[in-house]
């Protein structure tokens, strides 16, 4: 039931299929639903499929990969062959359930949250660092609570873009470009928690941090001399911190290892890369079969089911699996472009864009490992890889995207004629 004018002849309570207000000149908004069923119809239909799907195909593509990578080396231990499944299975509830409210609420709503979120962010950032935090594969990055563990930065990349969004779209009716002293915050925004995390450190993150940060400087009409520059700037510093030799001994390794020819050194990391490409490589077109892949099952790829877990799905499923991954990538991309593009507000479309963003560079810079055009930076791939922490962030991530969709139908309908939404809401008044 709702309150509302109905045919111009003044306020009468009229039960809607659909709950639609009209205001006295005749124009009709949407409100909410009358029932739980029209609710959820109403949910369904202003939500974005193709998002939903390929966001479903990469979580199976991940779930099968964990299986088949830590399967043998479980049971080898006496363990239970499903353990890592069964903790991604929970992952993934857990992370759903924080997701459908990040897509339900109006992310608007959001705007004004993102300065206690970032507050919040900092300091976790500087906590871990603490002897709190706890240091796992050489990153003091993690709290460990019991069986528990959680990743801080991994929320940092879906906070600094909620926080960047709200400064750069503060003047929403706008369209010229942001002044400097808008830019100078965003950039100390976002520069303090990147460099906690390159503290811990964690140089993956603070790549996807910086890529972001650039990203919605540029969608938010910054000049294009700018965003050059800091481009300029970032790559001269990636290079003096390596001549300098700044970074620590494993990340210079990273970085170098993957430009030496195959066989020209024995690190660790060299080894890793080029057996992924071998597990790449034996999977032909159509694979070797699930369960069945030789460099998967006699375990050459260390954590192949977090960084390297593509290898597992190329080598197995050959080139038509890797292909099936990629396309779930590309129209998931696709889509969030498209939402980005159409988002009602400045603030919506640097949401879309950022979280795009991110996804986009992770995904290449993780997909580029592997076959050793990309240093190894210990980024997961979105949706695939096993942890729960980016797991997390990436469902909260992809919600947003299809948050601000869901207010763009709205919006579109809101402004449609009231005659349209006559036809449309099977309006009923009681007594007539």
């Amino acid at each position: 039931m709702c309150r509302g004018y109905c045919a111009g002849v003044g306020p009468r309570r009229c039960t809607f299929q659909e709950d639609v207000l009209f205001e006295p000149n005749g124009a009709a908004r949407l409100g909410r639903s009358t029932s739980w069923g029209g609710r959820g119809a109403a949910v369904v239909r202003t939500t974005d499929v193709p998002v939903v799907l390929a966001t479903a195909v990469l979580i199976a593509i991940g779930g099968l990969s964990v299986f088949a990578a830590t399967r043998n080396h479980l049971l080898a231990t006496g363990s239970s062959g499903t353990a890592y499944l069964s903790r991604d299975l929970l992952n993934l509830a857990v992370g759903l359930a924080l997701a459908v409210p990040a897509f339900l609420v109006d992310y608007r709503q959001l705007r004004s949250a993102a300065p206690l979120a970032y507050g919040g962010l900092v300091v976790l950032l500087l906590l871990v660092l603490t002897p709190a935090g706890a240091t796992i594969n050489g990153a003091h990055a993690w709290f460990a609570l019991g069986p528990v563990q959680l990743e801080p930065s991994e929320f940092s990349k879906l906070i600094v873009i909620l926080v960047l969004a709200a400064l750069l779209s503060e003047r929403r009716d706008r369209e010229v470009a942001p002044h400097a002293r808008e830019i100078l915050i965003a950039l100390a925004t976002a520069g303090l928690p990147t460099l906690l995390i390159l503290a811990e450190p964690a140089l993956g993150i603070a790549l996807v941090l910086a890529a972001v940060s650039v990203t919605l400087l540029a969608l938010s009409g910054a000049p294009a001399r700018l965003v050059v520059g800091l481009l300029a700037s970032a790559l001269l510093v990636g290079v003096l911190a390596g001549s300098l030799h700044l970074l620590k001994p494993y990340q210079q390794d990273r970085f170098t290892a993957f430009t030496e020819s195959q066989g020209a050194t024995h690190s660790s990391t060299q080894y890793q890369i080029e057996q992924s490409k071998i597990a790449i490589g034996s999977g032909g077109l159509l694979g070797q079969g699930f369960l069945r892949g030789t460099q998967t099952d006699g375990g050459f790829i260390p954590e192949q089911q977090t960084d390297f877990i593509f290898t597992v799905s190329a080598e197995e499923g050959g080139l038509l699996g890797g292909s099936l991954l990629l396309a779930a990538l590309g129209v998931l991309l696709w889509r969030g472009i498209s939402i980005a593009n159409a988002a009602p507000d400045l603030f919506g479309r640097l949401v879309a864009g950022g979280v795009t963003t991110w996804l986009a560079f992770q995904s290449f810079v993780n997909i580029g490992m592997t076959v050793g055009i990309m240093p190894v930076t210990g980024l997961p791939l979105p949706f695939v890889s096993y942890g729960g922490s980016s797991l997390f962030a990436d469902l909260l991530g992809v919600a947003l995207v299809l948050n601000v969709h869901r207010q763009t139908v709205l919006n579109v309908r809101s402004a449609a004629p009231a005659s349209s939404w006559l036809r449309r809401s099977r309006l009923i008044v009681p007594g007539r």
